[in-house]
């Protein structure tokens, strides 16, 4: 047994191993390749990217006759640089089967418009645009005003550069097949949390990790002084890199931090929500229902169930309204428009100060 497990299972293993790395290498974003196989995967979901998309089921088809409802009166807004607004909720397109099927993406995208969301975030690494494009459009064809729709999108780590950025980002409009895109965020600090790699742009200029940061950061500022993006920010930033941007020279102000954000976030996180709010930066939270690890305790919580009994809804909205009052903005992603109702309908209701602060108490600090 032991030779034949040498002698061919384990070559075998390695071969196929090898097979699966360049078939990701073909991919201008292998990262993302990677997150787009293995997501449907896990959740037993055959990936659309090796067995073709609209095969999975999920987002059910939008009615042919359906036409935009009334955007929410008491939508909630945050302030940006430039004189512009960001809608506080909004709709997360990563990190679930249905996100990395084409068609279902396209349907996603335009029963959150119809039913009256405005604010769709998405990512160069997630490999959706085109379908997030395909449901824009249709939206827009149906009576949705492009100006209402806020679209947010990410640059993968793996195109930092002055000139891997100057030439990326404008394929994003093509793909999304819109004229301007409203915010364009640099995904992460670096390429893969843990190891020191970066572009190969910054890698063969001989620049170190700050320095590359800072050249993509200056070059996002070039393509928002032309208009194509209107405004700029950064993603899972700790302060201490944030404050590596805030000492350019020059380039524009940082619109936006997006971080995972929920009563349970680390010390160092809560230290850099702090730190955005007393420098004017905007926080959307993602994870806001819970990461992993806490999503059983957020569904079981006595202090939540309470809570969301008092004021008669769910867990998930009280959890998604106290990251809203906590001043942030929320994206919470689902491709089933019962939950998009659910989700855009926390304007509909108020936390007490008391609730506030026992939420907060779930957080216990290290």
């Amino acid at each position: 047994v032991i030779s034949f497990l040498f002698a061919r299972f384990i070559p075998f293993i390695v071969v196929c191993f090898a097979v699966f790395l360049g078939w990701l290498n073909l991919s201008p974003i292998p990262e993302g390749k990677l997150f787009a196989t293995i997501m449907p995967a896990m959740k037993g979901y055959w990936p659309p990217n090796i067995v073709g998309h609209g095969k999975m089921e999920g987002t059910p088809p939008v009615p042919d006759d359906m036409l935009p409802e009334p955007r929410r009166e008491n939508e909630l807004f945050l302030d940006l640089p430039g004189g512009y607004t960001i809608p506080q909720n909004g709709l997360g397109m990563c990190c679930r089967p249905t996100a990395y099927d084409d068609v279902l993406v396209e349907r996603t995208i335009l029963w959150y418009l119809l039913l009256g969301g405005r604010h769709i975030d998405g990512a160069h690494l997630y490999l959706n645009h085109v379908a997030i494009g395909k449901g824009i459009k249709e939206a827009i064809r149906r009576g949705v005003p492009r100006e209402e729709i806020f679209v947010t999108t990410k640059l993968s780590p793996a195109y930092y550069g002055r000139n891997s950025t100057l030439g990326v980002v404008p394929t994003f409009l093509k793909e999304l097949d819109l004229e301007y895109i409203d915010l364009v965020l640099m995904h992460s600090p670096v390429r893969v949390p843990g190891i020191n790699w970066i572009s190969l742009e910054c890698s063969a200029s001989g620049l170190n990790k700050t320095e590359c940061r800072k050249e993509t950061y200056a070059a996002l500022s070039e393509l928002r002084e032309k208009g194509i993006v209107r405004s700029i920010g950064v993603s899972n930033f700790p302060t201490r890199v944030l404050k590596e941007i805030q000492s350019m020279e020059n380039v524009a102000p940082i619109a936006n931090n997006q971080i995972n954000f929920n009563p349970w976030i680390s010390d160092g996180w809560m230290e850099t929500v702090e730190y955005c709010k007393e420098h004017g930066i905007t926080i959307t939270g993602y994870f806001t229902l819970g990461g992993s690890m806490q999503h059983h305790e957020a569904s079981t919580s006595d202090v939540l169930k309470s809570i969301a009994a008092k004021h008669g809804r769910s867990v998930a909205q009280v959890m998604l309204r106290w990251a809203v009052q906590m001043g942030t903005v929320v994206i919470p992603g689902t491709g089933n428009p019962n939950y998009m109702r659910e989700n855009l309908a926390i304007v509909d209701f108020e936390l007490s100060e008391e609730d506030m602060k026992a939420i907060a108490g779930l957080r216990t600090p290290e």
